[in-house]
């Protein structure tokens, strides 16, 4: 029987019908931590960590997981530092991180992305399920629709028709091909029927300059990185893909609101490592990163900026990234979206 209360790894926004969703999965779900060694790094770490992130700096993983580095370099005496290896929907780290000794010196940020890229690309390196142990979880953040302020629609429905009236002739940025915008976008495209065209980048700040510089008409971007942009009048934000509104933005509305029904899609980051790492280091790390995404001038920087803590016990999270991969399984089929 599904639990009656959201699960603690599951933001508190999240829908009784998505707690379903997830709960079903994750009862038939495999844990997704591999066995590890057992030995053990005594004093751990006894020297610095890196934590590979697969998008450039001013993008939400980036952000979120600078948020939190300053505060594990203080708790475990040893530097936390983030090493940006931006391209391919952040699979370029993830590829990077699988080649590494499974030691805990290297970690890596699972954003909801490679969830989407288990699916859609055949010829990845690294196999998201069975080369990572998943670790903790970070922070969740709705992906928010934003225009330039030059495009004469102040709506979704006045964008739907505007679009509809010109096929083929609007664009939308992404992160990269089978990156989560990407995917949010074929999913809006299929609820709506638009024809709009397709223009990937290699992370979210260039997306949002070149529809900030009026290039490219739209763009769905986690809420971290447009927030400032909206607030100087850069871009103009049309709605939020939570079921509910974010306090960061009270002002905007849901996708539901604006005339989507049923429309729910967001990012996710996540800490993973290469499979293998001795179980007491993912114990503490985890524990650690429970507690310093509580600590409330984190969660007051997260809340800022549109994002809302996530916590929870590597099995869980390993449950959770099943049950995504599950999920966009269902949309790339049905929009029949391809990578090559």
């Amino acid at each position: 029987m599904a639990p009656s209360l959201p699960p603690p790894w599951l933001p508190c926004s999240t829908s009784r019908r998505s707690v379903g969703r997830y709960a079903t999965l994750a009862l038939g779900a495999v844990v997704w931590v591999a066995a590890a060694p057992a030995f053990s790094q005594s004093g751990y770490p006894t020297k610095s960590v890196r934590i590979l992130v697969g998008f450039p700096p001013g993008a939400g993983s980036d952000i979120v997981t600078r948020l939190i580095t300053p505060e594990l370099t203080k708790v475990f005496g040893q530097p936390f530092v983030v090493d940006n290896r931006p391209g391919a929907a952040g699979n370029i780290a993830m590829e990077l991180a699988a080649r590494n000794v499974p030691d805990g010196y290297t970690l890596v940020n699972v954003p909801a992305s490679i969830t989407i890229s288990h699916n859609l690309q055949k010829k990845l390196s690294f196999d998201l399920l069975k080369d990572f142990d998943a670790i903790a979880p970070k922070a969740s953040v709705p992906f928010t629709l934003v225009i330039h302020p030059s495009l004469p629609v102040q709506s979704v429905k006045g964008l739907i028709a505007f679009a509809k009236a010109r096929p083929g002739q609007l664009t939308y940025a992404s992160t990269g091909s089978g990156g989560s915008p990407h995917l949010t976008t074929e999913l809006f495209k299929l609820q709506t029927g638009l024809d709009i065209l397709h223009v990937p980048y290699k992370g979210t700040p260039q997306g949002n300059t070149d529809v900030i510089a009026g290039q490219v008409t739209m763009l769905f971007s986690n809420m971290l990185s447009v927030i400032p942009h909206v607030q100087s009048g850069r871009l103009r934000a049309l709605a939020i893909t939570s079921l509910k509104r974010s306090s960061a933005a009270p002002a905007v509305p849901t996708m539901a609101e604006a005339g989507v029904a049923g429309f729910e899609a967001g990012t996710w980051y996540t800490l993973g490592a290469p499979a293998g790492v001795p179980r007491d280091i993912i114990n503490r790390l985890n524990t650690e990163f429970n507690r310093i995404v509580q600590l409330p001038e984190v969660r007051a920087k997260l809340a800022a900026l549109g994002a809302e803590p996530m916590s929870g016990t590597p099995e869980q999270i390993g449950a959770f990234l099943r049950s995504e991969v599950a999920k966009w399984a269902r949309v790339i089929k049905a929009s029949g979206t391809r990578v090559e």
